[in-house]
C-alpha cells in the first residue's frame, strides 16, 4: 500500500488580529473588507484579485460581495489612506467582501 504524497503547505505569514480588525468596515449594516485591503493581506495586486473575482462572479452572490457607490467610497476616503484620482488613485469603485465573500475569495486565490 503506497502512501499518498500530499503537497507541502505553502508558507504562511502570521497576521496580527489588530491588523485585520483595522481593515473591517461597517457598510450596509455588514462588516466588510475592501478589495485593496484583502489584496494586501493575500499579497497580490488588487487588479489580480479583482480579475479572479470577475472570472468567478457566479461564486459571489450579493450577500458575499458588493461594489461601493461613489458616495460610500468618498466617505471612506476620510477613514483610510487613499490617493486622489489622477495621482495614481483607483480608477474603479472598490468592492466590499462580507465574511462569506472573504472565505470564497481565499478559495479562488488558492490560499
Amino acid at each position: 500500500m503506497k502512501k499518498s504524497k500530499t503537497p507541502p503547505l505553502p508558507p504562511t505569514l502570521p497576521v496580527l488580529i489588530d491588523v485585520i480588525e483595522r481593515r473591517i468596515y461597517l457598510i450596509h449594516d455588514h462588516k466588510v473588507m475592501l478589495d485593496s485591503d484583502l489584496a494586501d493581506l493575500y499579497q497580490v495586486p488588487t487588479k489580480s484579485l479583482n480579475l479572479a473575482v470577475r472570472r468567478n462572479l457566479d461564486r459571489f452572490p450579493v450577500d458575499f460581495m458588493f461594489q461601493l457607490t461613489k458616495e460610500e467610497a468618498g466617505a471612506l476616503r476620510f477613514q483610510i489612506e487613499t490617493s486622489n484620482k489622477g495621482r495614481g488613485g483607483r480608477r474603479y469603485l472598490p468592492y466590499a467582501f462580507t465574511q462569506e465573500g472573504v472565505a470564497m475569495l481565499s478559495r479562488i486565490l488558492n490560499t
